[in-house]
This record gives C-alpha cells, structure tokens and sequence, in this order.
C-alpha cells in the first residue's frame, strides 16, 4: 500500500511557467535552469528534478522506534547478551508519598494474551525444577555464591546511584557460562537467580522470568559441557579439547535462551518466528562463543588454585570492554535523538514537507551503498540527506507556508536555507561530514546552482549524492500543480539530466540499486511489488482552497515504494 498522510493539496499558484515536475523547470523559488521558465514560483519548498528540495505528502517524519517493546534474550548487539522481554504486565500504579500525584495510567499497559501467560509461567516452572536439587546434591556452595554475587554486581540496578549506563552489560554471560563449567546443572542455574531477581527496577513478573529463562539456560549450558566431558577435562588441563565442551556449552546457551525469549515474543507480541527466533540467533552466535572462551578460562584460572581473584581478573576487562560499548552506544543514540529533534522542528514549521528529510537520507544511503563506500561513510550520508534542508528553520514562516508565487526577496530567503543549515551544524562534531552535502545540495553540475555556483568535481562528493536523492524524492511526490511521477518517469528525468544538474555516476547508482531492488521484489512477490509500485492517485485539487486548509491532505509518495522494496524506507 502507497503510505499517505493527512493533508489537502495546495492550490497551485496561477501566473507560474514551465512544467513543475520537469528538470528543466523552476520550482518553489529555487532558480530555474538558464534560459528556462520565467522565474516565478509554484510553491516555497516544492521541488523537481533540478535537485531543489520539495514538499512529500508522506505519512510524517519517523520518530523513536515503537518496536514490539520486546528484547530477545541474545540480541544481535552481543553487548548485554539477554535482556527481557517485555510481555508480561507492569506492576499497577501506586499513589506516592503527600503531594506527589500518582503514576497515570499507561495506555499501552495491557494484560498479556493466554498463550504468553502461558509460556512465561511454563518457563518460570521449568526454572524452578531445573535449580530444585541444588539443596539436596552435594554442591560447591562457595563457588555458587562468589560467582552469584560477581553476577548480580554486573546487574544495572542492583548498585545503588545507577552506576550501570542503561542498556548496559547486564546479564555478564561470560560469569553464567563459568558456572556452566564449573558447577552441576542444578547449582549453575542458581547463579543467575538473585542478581536477576534484585536488578532492574521493574515488575516481580519480569524479574522472575529473567531470572527462570537464564536459569533453564544455564542448567541446559552445564548438561551439554558434562555430556562433553568438560569438567574432567577443565581439571585435567585438556587444552584444546576443553574448548570443545565450552564451545558446546555457550551455543546451546544461546540457542536455549533465544528460543524462550523468542517463544515470548511470539505468544505475546506476535512477531514473525523469523524476527523472533532467526535474527536474534544468527546476531549472537558470535558473541556468545566469545564468552564461552572467557567463562573457559575462568573455570580454568578457578581450578589452578586462583579461585576468586580467576573470578574477578578474567571477567573484568570484558565487563569494562561492554561498559564502554554501551556508553558508546548512548552517545550514539543521542545523536541520532538530535537529529530526530532537528528534522521534526523543520516538520512543525512546514508540515507539508513532512518525511521528505527521512526519505532523503534513505535514498542518499542507498546511493552511497551502490557506491562501494564504508559503512561510516554511508551514515555520514544518510544523515546529510535526513537535515540537509535544516537551514530552513532560518526561513521565515511566512515564506515557507505561502501557497502563491514567491517574489525576489522571498526567492532570496529561500535560497539562503543551505548556508543556514551549514552554519546550525557548524557546532556538531558527529555531523561534520554531513557539513559539505547541507551546504551544496543545491550546486548543478553545469555550475547553475547556488550558494556558491560550484560545477563539476569542485561540488563536493556528499552534495552530489544528495542532490539526486532530493530530486527523486521530490518528483516521486504528488504536489498540488502534479501528481506524482511514475519510478521509471523520474528516474529517466534524472538521467536526461546527469551531466548538466546532477553527476551520473550518482545518478546511474540510484537506478542500478532500484532497479535491481524491483526487480528482484517483482519475482518473489509479484503482487506485493504490484501494490507497492503501483502510482497513488493524486489527491483532488481545490484551487481556491485556503493556505491553512490546503495542508489538511498530505501528498502520496510513489517512489517510497522503491525504496521500501530496497529495504531503506520503512513501510
């Protein structure tokens, strides 16, 4: 289905020239091509195949995540390793002290279905029998306890004054899969239970299926690695068979703990068993292995006489290691939060240009990645194609939202988005690679363009790929004046105008990307491809409609099609 949003068209402006979805056209006050149309302008924002930037009736710019609220016990990130799910329900709001209101009701509080009640009192059951003989076998109760107490130290919330950043490395796997080795089945389910049961502020459901599911887990880890022979061969010093038994051990962990937290999400969420159980399993099969080797070293250094300090040296640098890497992953995460705030402050003053930043970088990336560039390199992009028109913060209002033709000075004003967007981001160290791209999207290959009227090699490398996302986003928009342009349309535009507007290189990556992506989309799902790429009708045309109600309908994009198909633009 071709995503719309709320929205009415604009009216055209009468006394305009020139096709306004033709390359060789001006449009929205940006300078129209030498000898072209006569200068006036339909509408500030709108834009054509001369890479001005334009308004997209999309369905509104993307926020934060709103994913299923659920984590998979062995995520992708290797960072924490097992993280819960979040399925059963929060504990009711309880008034606070004098004075303090009470917690209002969450509106995506709701019980959990059957079938996930179900499941999850199934595996706090199956966590139960598993750890149940521990008292009566005849078990290493010192060893139990230290490597119990090291565990629950690695759990964010269990230190008093949040000493763990969030999403932190909480559980400290590497301290399970030592128990594993270590310890019989029903004493290695214990190491998880208090730290799992103290850590983390949230409800007792939760914490007791964090605490079951790690349980089972590490009861499951500890058979395979006795099936395997790993305890005699950890006190024989069997190098390198030992690595066997861990090897086994760490992957039937992470199998066992990904198919619990994947049952969840499945029950509860009703995620597609591919996202609950595949993605999940493929991303931390390698992480896991890495902390077998150092839960195998530790039950090694513990069995040489090291005892304690084995327990505290091995695990630490690793536990610093995923410290860091998750401060880091916070800083990155405020990044990109800024960005959101910056792109979603352009939305609230031009609504009608609403998700045509988030396409933009979409497409810059998939450009990018046609290139052969880096991953950095392609993020730097993705984010110069995301706030490459946030120098219009610097527009007046006024101007932005006049539905008539635009006069020289308002031209003028328009025209200086680039050099305000570049100045805004002057003080972002993350976006200096982004810097260039915000200040020459608008530069044409043939020198026409503006601020600075650069041509050829001198418009740097990010404007250029830029500036073809921001063509083909636009043309593949409906406006009020035009519906939007078939795929095939705007992308054979495009290439009527690589050499003169745009660098055909870049112009010549889009259209292998999207037209390998369609292709292969049209084969495996004929008429989900149908759907997608099928042109949206453009939405009727009221020419006497006011400025305010004119945005009431959004505009219908077909290209977001393509690019939902080429995997960048979120459906």
């Amino acid at each position: 289905m071709v995503p719309t949003a709320p929205g009415a068209a604009v009216p055209a402006a009468s006394g305009t020239s020139g096709d306004p979805g033709d390359a060789s056209g001006d449009a929205s006050g940006e300078p129209g091509p030498p000898g072209g149309a006569s200068g006036t302008a339909e509408r500030p924002g709108a834009s054509d195949a001369t890479g001005s930037t334009g308004p997209s009736g999309a369905s509104g710019s993307t926020g934060p995540s709103g994913a299923s609220g659920a984590t998979g016990s062995t995520g992708p990130s290797g960072g924490s390793g097992s993280t819960d799910p979040s399925g059963p329900p929060r504990a009711p709001a309880v008034a606070g002290a004098a004075g303090a209101a009470p917690r209002p009701p969450a509106a995506a509080r709701r019980a959990l279905p059957r079938e996930a009640r179900v499941t999850v009192g199934a595996v706090c059951a199956a966590g139960v029998l598993c750890a149940a003989p521990a008292p009566v076998a005849g078990v290493p109760w010192g060893t139990v306890v230290v490597l119990a107490v090291l565990y629950a130290l690695c759990e964010p919330g269990v230190l008093p004054g949040e000493r763990h950043p969030p999403s932190a490395v909480g559980p400290f796997l590497p301290v399970l899969l030592a128990g594993a080795l270590l310890l019989p089945p029903a004493a290695a389910a214990l190491v998880a239970v208090p730290g799992s049961l103290a850590g983390h502020p949230v409800p007792w459901v939760r914490r007791c299926w964090r605490a079951a599911h790690l349980a089972v887990a590490a009861w499951t880890a500890s058979l395979a690695a006795r099936l395997l022979d790993g305890p005699a061969a950890l006190r024989a010093g069997d190098l390198p068979y030992a690595l066997l038994p861990a090897a086994v051990a760490a992957l039937v962990f992470c199998v066992t703990a990904t198919a619990l937290t994947g049952a969840v999400l499945v029950t509860a969420e009703h995620c597609p068993p591919a996202a609950a159980w595949g993605e999940p399993l493929l991303g931390a099969l390698g992480p896991h292995l890495t902390y077998g080797v150092v839960g195998l070293t530790t039950a090694l250094l513990w069995l040489r006489g090291y005892g304690v300090f084995a327990a505290v040296l091995v695990p630490l640098p690793m536990y610093v290691a995923c410290w860091v890497f998750a401060r880091a992953r916070r800083v990155r995460d405020a990044h990109e939060a800024t960005v959101r705030a910056l792109v979603h402050a352009v939305d609230l003053k031009d609504p009608y240009t609403r998700g045509h930043s988030e396409r933009v970088g979409r497409a810059s990336a998939l450009i990018a990645g046609e290139l052969g560039m880096d991953a950095d390199r392609v993020d730097a992009l993705r984010l110069a194609g995301i706030l490459h028109d946030i120098g219009k913060l610097g527009v007046p209002t006024r101007v932005l939202r006049k539905s008539g033709p635009l006069d020289a000075e308002e031209r003028r004003l328009i025209q200086l988005h680039p050099e305000y967007g570049h100045e805004m981001t002057r003080g972002l160290a993350f976006l200096d690679d982004a810097r260039a791209a915000i200040l020459h999207h608008h530069e044409r290959l043939d020198g026409s363009g503006y601020p600075h009227g650069l041509s050829g090699a001198r418009i740097p490398e990010s404007a250029r790929v830029v500036a073809v996302a921001d063509a083909f986003d636009a043309m593949t928009s409906t406006r009020s004046y035009r519906p939007a342009r078939p795929v095939a349309s705007a992308l054979a535009e495009l290439d009527r105008c690589a050499g003169t507007h745009f660098d055909p290189p870049m112009v010549a990556a889009l259209i292998r990307a999207l037209t390998a992506t369609t292709s292969t989309a049209t084969t495996s799902t004929a008429s989900t491809s149908t759907a997608t790429l099928a042109p949206a009708p453009a939405p009727a045309v009221v020419p006497q409609a006011p400025a305010g109600a004119a945005r009431a309908a959004g505009a219908t994009v077909v290209g977001e099609g393509v690019l939902v198909a080429a995997g960048v633009v979120g459906a």
